[in-house]
């Protein structure tokens, strides 16, 4: 496989935003993770380099401190699961017996006070982060969190029978795994605790707005493929990218494959620019319309941290990444993705060519509200 791509500007029309104290949470994030031991040495000092509390301030600009530095925690602790467990460790290709280090973890993470792992980092870490989430969530919020855990460690487990028999899942399935394995769903109920409010089910529940938030999933699962893409195809391990996926399935170069990925991304980014901007005029009130713009934040904060963070950057072996972004998509169609579980996204707008939109959206954006 081709080494060295360049990765171009990316689509981004929503405006850069960070926490006005991200240096002080980067600084304490430093600090739970060597507090807590999280991963091996070598892994938690690559954490930490990270600046894993800057991408948290990113995802949360206006939050309540508190709950960033939950959040920059919650993330560093994931990382050191999927790096240390999944992606790297020896459980990385033992689906099974992954499965069952998740479901201990996941008991923790649920009820804190159980007598289990009382020896493992990992367990101290998730045990000290539920006892946040409880602090500054609600019951409800802090049973969708563990829900949503429940959810990512399915997909990782799934993803690690791939990497067990060293094969590649077509776009399909590969598209289904990654909307939960990039751990985007579990940052969800932190959104909502970050700016002291509870979302209504029947709002957070409702079609639109879970299609919402898949797509801020897909369009940071799909950017941080890109982003990741010189780091792990360097790796000299087994891994699993959008661009190989295409690659695999459409008999596709490097640079085809990374051009369609583009422009999956583009028309999702698209979609779901129309989408916030019909329900904010049409049936959101003031805390769903925060949600939305906490989702456009955590989907340009990933964009900036995804761009910058030694993570993807690897200055000893720097990624050909962009510096800035670009104010037009490459694809802007409203036919859906021929992939058919994201597909149903169309359904729920009709065409531009087919209503006409209403009078204020055509005034105000997206981007203009994610500004305010």
């Amino acid at each position: 496989m081709q080494h060295g791509l360049l990765v171009p500007p990316v689509y981004s029309p929503i405006p850069p935003a960070i926490h006005p104290r991200h240096q002080a949470v980067d600084q304490q994030n430093a600090g739970w993770a060597h507090a807590f031991g999280i991963g091996s040495q070598d892994l938690r000092e690559k954490l930490v380099a990270s600046e894993i509390g800057t991408f948290a301030a990113r995802i949360l600009p206006e939050g309540r401190e508190e709950v960033v530095r939950l959040l920059a925690d919650f993330i560093l602790w994931l990382f050191g699961v999927d790096d240390g467990h999944c992606e790297e460790g020896e459980l990385g290709a033992e689906p099974g017996l992954l499965a069952g280090e998740l479901s201990r973890l996941l008991r923790v993470a649920q009820n804190p006070e159980a007598p289990m792992l009382l020896q493992d980092p990992l367990a101290d870490g998730v045990r000290d982060l539920s006892r946040r989430m409880a602090q500054h969530g609600t019951p409800g919020q802090v049973t969708r969190w563990v829900d949503a855990l429940r959810e990512y460690f399915l997909s990782v487990v799934w993803e690690a029978g791939y990497r067990s028999r060293a094969t590649v899942p077509d776009l399909n399935d590969y598209t289904l795994m990654r909307l939960y394995d990039g751990a985007t769903s579990v940052v969800l109920p932190l959104l909502e605790m970050g700016h002291g409010y509870e979302l209504h089910p029947d709002e957070r529940d409702h079609r639109s707005v879970r299609a919402a938030a898949e797509m801020a999933y897909f369009v940071i699962t799909w950017d941080n493929d890109l982003f990741s893409y010189h780091k792990e195809s360097r790796a000299g391990q087994y891994y699993l990218n959008v661009l190989r996926v295409l690659e695999r399935e459409q008999n596709l170069t490097p640079q085809e494959a990374l051009h369609t990925a583009v422009a999956q991304r583009d028309r999702v980014m698209v979609l779901f620019e129309r989408l916030c901007d019909d329900l904010t005029f049409t049936t959101a009130g003031p805390q769903l319309r925060q949600y939305l713009r906490s989702l456009g934040n955590f989907i340009r904060g990933a964009q900036d941290w995804g761009i910058s963070s030694h993570r993807y950057t690897t200055p000893d072996d720097p990624a050909q990444l962009p510096s800035t972004f670009l104010d037009t998509p490459t694809d802007d169609s409203s036919e859906p993705l021929d992939i058919p579980c994201v597909a149903w996204w169309w359904d729920l707008l009709p065409r531009p060519q087919e209503s006409a939109a209403p009078a204020a959206a055509q005034d105000t954006s997206v981007t203009e509200l994610m500004a305010n």
